[in-house]
Formats: structure tokens, sequence, C-alpha cells
């Protein structure tokens, strides 16, 4: 298990090896797997995030009625060319809303790091790789990076919403996402940390107060913001900025804001958005 993103870095200078690399060899050893099955089990989550983009369907609404067909209209939108954002930044917003849609519509995706956060990094990879701007086999490689950062997360704070917040959630999955567009770019560990710490660092505090309970508002609308900050920090680390405060001492503090949040604030649908007049009223709808 890693214990820090110091650490992850420190062994990539010592062994002359990548930040996927690291993981992999981590994960073979721990496991006891091959380092060739730990990659395999790391394409069928590939293959299931590119199977969920593909079957997204935009007529689909969750059982609350409270989501659904926004990825459709963002789509129908962005296909028009007169986006703000741009052409990428658009299909990732697209596919984050998409992703998310399909989770509040029971549909199979793959919770990274957790189903209320899943349209995150997936948003950020899937434009990329139909671009063909990388070769495939690197879209692994960049899971096994996130998956790297999420387990340091996990370990060193948390990544769920009831106990940490929004913050734990998107924060965490942003994080992944910016420091997975990192490795991709062909940054080094330490530039992959400093995503990291940059993504959270800029959602820090982040409440987690979903209308009526369900994992769909804000919680969708969400997941664009984690993916759009993740490339953002990811963009500024390649430019050559540097964060002043290391990455495992800004989750250190994500985990501590987490615990001094008050319980309407982590998951329970009684504080933030949820607490709302209009909120109230659709928990009745």
């Amino acid at each position: 298990m890693f214990e820090s993103l110091e650490s992850i870095i420190s062994q990539s200078k010592k062994e002359n090896k990548n930040f996927a690399e690291i993981v992999i060899e981590n994960e073979a050893k721990s496991s006891g797997w091959s380092e060739e099955k730990v990659i395999g089990k790391m394409q069928k989550m590939w293959q299931v995030m590119l199977d969920a983009s593909d079957s997204y369907d935009g007529s689909l609404f969750s059982n609350s009625g409270l989501s659904g067909g926004d990825g459709k209209k963002f789509s129908d939108y962005a296909g028009k060319g007169n986006t703000l954002s741009g052409s990428y930044i658009s299909s990732v917003i697209s596919e984050a809303l998409k992703m998310a849609e399909s989770n509040a519509c029971m549909k199979r995706i793959v919770a990274s790091p957790t189903a209320g956060a899943c349209g995150v990094l997936p948003a950020v990879l899937l434009p990329l790789y139909r671009q063909k701007k990388y070769p495939d086999e690197k879209f692994v490689e960049a899971l096994l990076v996130a998956a790297g950062i999420g387990q340091v997360i996990a370990n060193k704070a948390c990544i769920s919403g009831a106990q940490g917040g929004c913050q734990a959630e998107i924060g965490s999955a942003s994080a992944m996402a910016g420091g997975s567009l990192v490795y991709l770019s062909g940054g080094s560990a330490e530039e992959i940390s400093v995503a990291v710490g940059l993504c959270l660092q800029n959602l820090m505090g982040l409440v987690c107060d979903p209308v009526a309970g369900y994992v769909e508002i804000p919680c969708i609308k969400r997941n664009v913001i984690g993916a759009v900050n993740a490339v953002s920090c990811a963009d500024m680390v390649l430019s050559g900025i540097k964060a002043k405060i290391p990455a495992d001492e800004v989750i250190e503090a994500m985990g501590l804001v987490g615990q001094k949040m008050d319980s309407s604030l982590r998951e329970t649908g009684e504080g933030g958005i949820a607490a709302c007049k209009t909120a109230r009223k659709l928990v009745k709808v």
C-alpha cells in the first residue's frame, strides 16, 4: 500500500521507473498476481468505461426523475461548434454528464474512486482516446496512475462523501484525473504529484449535499467541475507552474477539513443545497 505520493516519487527516481510502472510493480507484489494480470484487470476496467460511454441513452431518466438527458443536450449544443470552451473541454463536459447520468440511471459504470464521482476520470480520457491522441496501452497505464493516486488519498484521508464531504469524492476523482493527464503528457512522478495537490486544493471544503438523498443534484454537475478542474491543473503543471504546498500535505488537510464538517454536510442530505426550499419540495416529488 502506498502511504504517500512522496514515496512513489522517491521510488521512481531511485529505480528510474515511471509512475505507472511503480503502481504495477506494487500491485503485483501486494496481490500476488503477475504484472500482466494487473494490467489485464485494468484493461477490463477501461473497456467498461468505453462501453458505458458508448451505451449512454439520452432518453433515459433516473427513477427519481431528477436527472437524465443533459448529456445529450450538451452534446447536441457542442456539435454546433459554438461553445465557449472549445472542442476538447466541450467533450470533457459532455462525457462527465453522460457518465454521471448513467450512474443515476443504474447503468454499469466504474467507480473511480466512487460511483458518485464516476464521470470525472473517463471524461478527461475518453476524448483523447477517440482522437487517437496516445497509443491505446497508455490509457490503461493512465488508469493505473489514477489508481495509485486514489490509494494514497484513501490511506491518508478519505474518498467517501459520508466521511469527508464531496471534496473527498469529486476532489479525489479530479486529482486522479489530473495526475493521469500529466502522465499521458509525459510528466514525471513529481509533476503528477503537483497536479494532484492543485486539483485537491481547488476543491477543498466542497460539501456533500445530495438533494433528496440521491446522487444526482448537484452531484452530476460537480463531475463536470471535477473534470474541467483536472484539465486546467494538468495544463498548469505542464506549463512549468509549481505548487508551494506538497500534495501529501494537501491530502492530509483535506482529511482534516472533512473531519470538521458538520454531519449535515456529509451525504446526509440535510444541509447545503439539499436544505434549500426548492430542494425540500423535490423530496416530495
